[in-house]
């Protein structure tokens, strides 16, 4: 089929999204096992104890601990309001950040970040005062601030006033909880959220809501088939996406090409893959890959078309760089959790 689907359904009794394209698999949210906060989950906790070796702060949250890299001016013991920002690798607290971010599908509140800013990508100087007329008719708390995401520019002015009200809605009365014990205030969105939040604007997109629409459109079997490392690429080279506990390992193959380019083909082919084998299997962290020998002189094309490739996903990752050895090393964010450890 082509086109794209999105599709809302289960998996092991669990809530999951799925989204095809032209046929084929290309992103897959999964709610995480219980007792794992969603990334976005903001929860009320205590500063805990300073880590002088290594910097930051441990946050004690209800029945688990929160590590807080930007440490300064939190003192023992004081309440805070801390928002996950990834999972936790195993045996490892759970990142936390003391800048919440409340996002919606038009807009994002930012607390303590004052004024309205527009996403960079609307241009159009009517459509841009349009926006800001709009998100001027809404109070706002002293110093929450809003940024106006792209798909605000397509919104129907009702739609877009109703979202910013529920959103500055959500952060105040989150705000307002900043003293007291422990305590969850907001949950992270669920997999069906952010389908609609990050996904809706599709263009021409089918969205299918079903129980069984998971098992009737492949997308159980597509996902059992992410249980093997190899990633087949155009015209026989593959990759190999092996996961460790300390870093993400890709080895890219040539396969039967023997040319003198087949290394440059196979490593692009190779760059344009990797964000999807990256985003489906969950996989984040610091990422290592040892790309098929070819000349040197070809490494900026190479690094083009990796930068190229990891911009249009949506996962933040930055490429770090090549290595003596002649690796690329790639630092990614790591807000999806990885299959192997999401219980399927």
């Amino acid at each position: 089929m082509t086109g794209a689907q999105i599709l809302i359904g289960r998996i092991k009794g669990r809530p999951a999204a799925a989204r095809m394209r032209d046929g084929v698999l290309d992103d897959l949210l999964i709610d995480p096992p219980a007792g794992i906060p969603r990334p976005g989950t903001i929860f009320r906790g205590t500063v805990s104890r300073a880590l002088k070796g290594i910097g930051g702060r441990f946050v004690r949250l209800p029945g688990q601990t929160g590590f807080l890299r930007q440490a300064a001016g939190h003192p023992e013991g004081a309440p805070l309001l801390v928002q996950v920002t990834g999972y936790a690798e195993p045996g490892k607290a759970v990142p936390v950040t003391t800048r919440l971010l409340f996002k919606s599908r038009y807009v994002i509140a930012t607390p303590d970040n004052p004024g309205v800013n527009l996403s960079r990508t609307i241009r159009d100087e009517a459509a841009r005062d349009r926006l800001l007329a709009l998100a001027g008719t809404v109070a706002l708390p002293e110093g929450l601030g809003l940024i106006l995401r792209t798909e605000a520019g397509e919104a129907d002015s009702d739609a877009l006033i109703e979202d910013i009200s529920e959103t500055v809605d959500r952060a105040r009365g989150v705000l307002s909880a900043a003293r007291g014990g422990p305590e969850r205030l907001l949950d992270g969105p669920t997999p069906e959220r952010m389908a609609w939040r990050d996904w809706a604007g599709e263009a021409g997109a089918t969205w299918i809501d079903a129980p069984d629409a998971f098992e009737t459109h492949g997308i159980i079997d597509a996902i059992e088939a992410l249980a093997v490392s190899r990633v087949d690429l155009p015209g026989g080279a593959w990759i190999e996406v092996e996961p460790t506990r300390a870093l993400v390992a890709v080895d890219v193959n040539t396969g039967p090409d023997t040319s003198s380019a087949a290394g440059l083909k196979a490593n692009i082919a190779a760059a344009r893959a990797l964000p999807r084998a990256l985003r489906l299997r969950g996989l984040g962290g610091q990422i290592v890959v040892d790309f098929a020998p070819m000349p040197k002189k070809d490494r900026r094309t190479l690094d083009q078309v990796l930068t190229s490739a990891f911009r249009a996903d949506s996962v933040e990752t930055a490429l770090v760089g090549w290595t003596t050895l002649g690796h690329v090393e790639l630092s990614r964010k790591r807000e999806r959790l990885p299959l192997t450890e999401a219980g399927l």
